[in-house]
C-alpha cells in the first residue's frame, strides 16, 4: 500500500479526509454484511430451509389445546397452564392435549 504525505495537507484538509474514509468504511462494512446475509441464505436455501426457519421464526407455535375452551392454548415451553397442571394431576398426558 502506497505511503501518503499527510504532512501537506492543512487541518481542514485532513478533517475532510478523515470524513470520506469513515463514510467509506462504513459503505464497505454494509457490503460486507450484505454479502454475508446473502452467503447465508443462499446456503439455507439449499438445504430446505427458509429465510424464517432459519431465523428462529418469532414466536413459538401452540403445541397444546384445551379441549374444553378452544381459545386456551400452550407452547410447551415455561410454566403449565392450570388447565394442564390440573389434567395432568387427573391422569391425562400432554399427549391428549396436542394439535
Amino acid at each position: 500500500m502506497p505511503t501518503i504525505d499527510l504532512s501537506t495537507y492543512n487541518l481542514a484538509e485532513l478533517k475532510g479526509l478523515e470524513f470520506d474514509v469513515r463514510q467509506e468504511i462504513k459503505a464497505r462494512q454494509q457490503q460486507e454484511v450484505s454479502k454475508a446475509r446473502e452467503q447465508i441464505l443462499g446456503i439455507a436455501r439449499n438445504a430446505g430451509l427458509s429465510e424464517q426457519a432459519l431465523l428462529g421464526g418469532g414466536a413459538p407455535q401452540a403445541m397444546y389445546r384445551n379441549p374444553a375452551d378452544q381459545s386456551q392454548t400452550w407452547t410447551g415451553r415455561g410454566r403449565q397452564p392450570k388447565w394442564i397442571a390440573d389434567a395432568l394431576a387427573k391422569g391425562k398426558s400432554l399427549d391428549d392435549f396436542r394439535f
